[in-house]
């Protein structure tokens, strides 16, 4: 039977494995006719190395005389996207050569401004037909024999505003620290066709390769019917022509222009986005991934069996007839029956804190749910941090529920005064430094800084929904009868024995946040990544089993470290069990320190602010959450074993 099951167990955590690779794209696919307009809409400049967005005519680009927004949801505007209209004409089929898009006079201030956000590496973000743009890469494949294997092709969204050049790569006819900007776009988009299916054509990729051309005019000026003579149909712009410089001068002429190229592609409508998730280290990914499950699954099975080897002996001794009273003489975890659960110091704190851990855990599995079965596909853009949000706030009558049931557990009569406290404590530090973060961003006149009207909707979510939600729960959880204690409390506690070092909370709590750290890790890496590194992440199948060993994990390290605990005669569990596993936060933010300094190039102090400020919130919200799921197990077990001992 146990062979059974791990064999099942292993099928169900390949096939969530597999999920991974599943979505469902969220919009209906456009069927475009030939020689049909397809719109090119300009978003956000981001930067690894700022972290700060800026609309994309916040340059001096070529801009339509009237420049129409599209509407954004509110997971698109706290993430600074902003989708605008273009100059660029685009047709079904229709292959360009050689468009000029316009030709602009500018003067030293507008160079110094492209200037700077080339040298601060910023990225320009075109969608086509709700495709992102992509730059084509390639990385070799080696062989499992260590010969050289194929050149694989991946996406890296977007592409580079321009470059500087160096001595190390030296570009043609370009000067040493001189920004050149990249003033010709080819577009590559690929089309998919099938007469069977459907009529017309379905757009499946979008690709753009950046050149920086300093153009020539064949003849005079003939408006958008310039002939150029560095670029013609016969022959294109190449790497190989002089670059179109924007720093050392007081003034440059710039031309503007593009190619539209066309190829059939036989990747289909619903598959177009996994060229953008195909990742470079994949087998790294999954021998990672499958050995951090491996090492967490045994480790937690030894402990298991430690615990109810051990468990089963104590049981035997404090139940048998024979040596009920030799028992009682020693030394161990029943004998602190009358203590074990007195109301812990700040028992207000932990049940806000147990409550706030509740509605982050209803929120993480439900999102997990709907992102494993691929409603939450990057094609929604937005979609998922306006899921997040969302759903963090309906949980919230989760929230009130737990902190007034252990509330009610505690004694604690004025259930009203946990339900404030916990519906403003967590959501009230997010948004103040949300809101202290987002002013330093709006200083740097970043399109990333959320406009008034939407602060104003986050509060109306905050106090019209959640703060209503978690009463309701609370006054659910208050009408109904207080759960019943195995052991009544004593009068007068129990002195507690020194103990020994390694028996300390510090020690414990630090030790017992080092498993569900590296339980988790190596999907933190990839999630940092795609949050500060600005790729796609859509590996929801590894990270669902990540959780899961997670929870897992969570729960068996409180519960050891708290049965060896009241072992020691120490009945201080409550606050003990939650930090064992919640400290685990300490090592990510640890991590977020080193991941700093290994992976970003952040030189600017507000960067550094926001990514400081934000790892900080997440590690406070992993606190509260794996302290949750701690202290949860752990409550169960405590009042479990001191149900199954008699007490004279």
């Amino acid at each position: 039977k146990m062979m059974s099951r791990s064999t099942h167990g292993l099928l169900l955590l390949f096939v969530i494995g597999q999920v991974s690779a599943f979505y469902l794209p969220g919009v209906s696919p456009r069927n475009y006719d030939y020689g049909e307009d397809v719109n090119l809409k300009v978003n956000k400049l981001d930067s690894v190395r700022t972290q700060l967005p800026y609309d994309y005519y916040s340059l001096p680009f070529c801009h339509p005389d009237k420049i129409t927004p599209s509407a954004e949801n509110l997971g698109e505007v706290l993430s600074g996207d902003k989708i605008e209209n273009s100059l660029y004409k685009i047709s079904m089929k229709l292959i360009e050569s050689c468009k000029i898009l316009c030709r602009k006079t500018y003067g030293k201030h507008e160079l110094q401004q492209f200037e700077a956000k080339i040298r601060d590496e910023y990225h320009v973000n075109w969608i086509v037909d709700n495709l992102p743009a992509a730059t084509k890469y390639y990385t070799e494949e080696i062989g499992e024999d260590g010969s050289e294997g194929t050149y694989e092709s991946h996406y890296l969204k977007g592409f580079p505003l321009g470059y500087v050049a160096t001595d190390e790569d030296p570009e043609p006819d370009t000067t040493a620290g001189t920004a050149y900007v990249h003033n010709h776009a080819r577009l590559v988009l690929f089309y998919h066709e099938d007469m069977d299916s459907f009529n017309g054509f379905r757009i499946v990729a979008f690709e753009v390769e950046a050149y920086s051309v300093k153009h020539q005019v064949d003849g005079n000026w003939d408006g958008l019917q310039t002939k150029l003579k560095t670029c013609t149909p016969l022959n294109p712009v190449r790497r190989s022509q002089a670059p179109q410089p924007v720093s050392g001068t007081e003034s440059e002429e710039i031309i503007w222009s593009y190619d539209v190229q066309w190829e059939s592609s036989p990747i289909k409508w619903a598959s177009r986005w996994d060229v953008y998730f195909k990742m470079t280290d994949s087998k790294v990914h999954w021998f990672s991934i499958i050995n951090s499950i491996a090492v967490v699954l045994f480790l937690s099975a030894m402990v298991a069996m430690i615990v109810t080897r051990t468990l089963h002996r104590d049981l035997l001794r404090y139940n048998s007839p024979e040596e009920r009273e030799e028992a009682q003489e020693e030394t161990g975890w029943k004998l602190i029956h009358g203590d074990v659960f007195r109301p812990p110091a700040f028992a207000h704190g932990l049940c806000v804190l147990v409550g706030t851990g509740y509605q982050l855990i209803g929120m993480s599995i439900v999102t997990l749910f709907f992102a494993v079965l691929g409603f939450l596909s990057p094609a929604n853009r937005g979609g998922l941090m306006t899921s997040m949000l969302l759903l963090f706030v309906l949980m919230g009558i989760f929230a009130g529920f737990a902190s007034t049931f252990l509330g009610k557990i505690f004694g604690l009569e004025d259930w009203r005064k946990t339900s404030f406290v916990t519906s403003v404590c967590f959501p009230g530090i997010a948004f103040g430094v949300f809101f202290i973060l987002n002013a330093m961003v709006w200083g740097e006149a970043s399109s990333g800084a959320v406009p008034f009207g939407t602060l104003i909707a986050l509060l109306v979510l905050w106090f019209g929904m959640n703060v209503p939600l978690v009463y309701i729960g609370a006054y659910i959880s208050s009408k109904r009868p207080p759960l019943e204690l195995p052991m009544k409390v004593k009068v007068h506690p129990r002195e507690i024995p020194e103990q020994v070092w390694y028996a300390q909370a510090p020690f414990l709590a630090l030790l017992g946040g080092i498993l569900p750290f590296a339980a988790c890790f190596i999907e933190i890496f990839f999630i940092m990544s795609s949050v500060w590194m600005h790729q796609f992440y859509y590996m929801f199948g590894f990270l669902f089993i990540v959780f899961i060993i997670l929870t897992i994990t969570c729960a068996e390290i409180s519960i050891v470290a708290t049965y060896f605990q009241l072992c020691y005669e120490d009945y201080h569990w409550w606050w003990r069990s939650f930090c064992t596993s919640g400290f685990s936060a300490i090592y990510l933010f640890l991590y977020s320190i080193m991941y700093y300094y290994t992976k970003m190039r952040i030189d600017h102090f507000v960067s550094s602010a926001l990514y400081f400020g934000y790892m900080s919130l997440i590690s406070l919200g992993f606190f509260v959450l794996t302290g949750t799921i701690g202290f949860s197990a752990t409550f169960f077990f405590v009042h479990k074993i001191y149900s199954s001992v008699k007490v004279d």
